[in-house]
């Protein structure tokens, strides 16, 4: 079971690194997240 939750995450992990393709890309990910938890507050 670790295993399977492993290998989960870290596919998880590549395809969200992989979709930031620079660190302005991180940056522009961040913001969007801080302001979609704004918005559900």
């Amino acid at each position: 079971m670790i295993r399977i939750a492993t290998a989960t995450l870290l596919l998880l992990a590549t395809l969200v690194l992989s979709g930031c393709e620079t660190i302005k890309g991180v940056g522009r990910d961040i913001t969007g997240a801080g302001n979609a938890i704004d918005r559900a507050i």
